[in-house]
């Protein structure tokens, strides 16, 4: 069973790696320069994801899988005139799998799950260096799940709750850039439901 605190250290530790390439000439702040950041219409970033949300079954891990996040900026200079700020509407798609095996009387119960997950979010970036950007990210996000057969079979509901669900949650990320230009980026971003790890095209 892979741990997901290791695969959260892993990834944060390869952008930070990454990141550490970057130029001394390139770290110059540019925070205090409003609106000197790359002009794009659209960021695409497809992405892996870890997610930790337990959505209510039994013995549930973390899951891993993938997804796409789509940007579009609705203003240029963001709610601090002052600073180099932006505000993006961004929405996508994300898939995770979660696993699970619960032992009873020597059998093996498969009660994993799999989910899809729509978020919306505002994303609010700070524009640091031509190298380095950071964004937080409020919104929503509807989730739909399918639970594995063995789930709704006799006498089986005991280890699986909700077979299919469908609602609505809160999210919240924090994540950075590392750019490699002024159109690709790769990009880290933690918090609720999930961690993921991409790359951004600022077209």
């Amino acid at each position: 069973m892979f741990k997901p605190k290791l695969l959260a250290a892993a990834a944060l530790a390869s952008f930070v790696a990454l990141a550490s390439t970057a130029s001394d000439a390139s770290a110059q702040s540019i925070i205090k320069s409003p609106g000197d950041h790359p002009n794009y219409t659209v960021e695409m970033e497809p992405h892996l994801n870890l997610g930790w949300a337990n959505r209510g079954y039994a013995g549930s891990s973390a899951a891993l899988g993938a997804g796409a996040r789509f940007s579009i900026p609705i203003v240029h200079n963001g709610f601090i005139p002052s600073i180099n700020n932006s505000v993006a509407i961004s929405f996508g798609l994300d898939y995770l799998r979660y696993g699970c095996n619960v032992r009873y009387v020597n059998t093996d119960y498969d009660c994993g799950a799999s989910y899809l997950l729509f978020p919306v979010a505002m994303q609010w970036n700070f524009w640091l260096t031509p190298k380095f950007s950071v964004f937080g990210e409020p919104g929503l996000y509807i989730y739909h799940g399918f639970f594995d057969d063995i789930c709704s079979g006799p006498g089986n509901q005991r280890f699986c709750t909700s077979p299919t669900r469908t609602s609505v949650d809160f999210l919240f990320h924090a994540g950075g850039r590392f750019h490699i230009n002024d159109t690709v980026a790769l990009t880290l971003r933690v918090g609720y439901p999930t961690l993921s790890f991409g790359v951004s095209f600022l077209l």
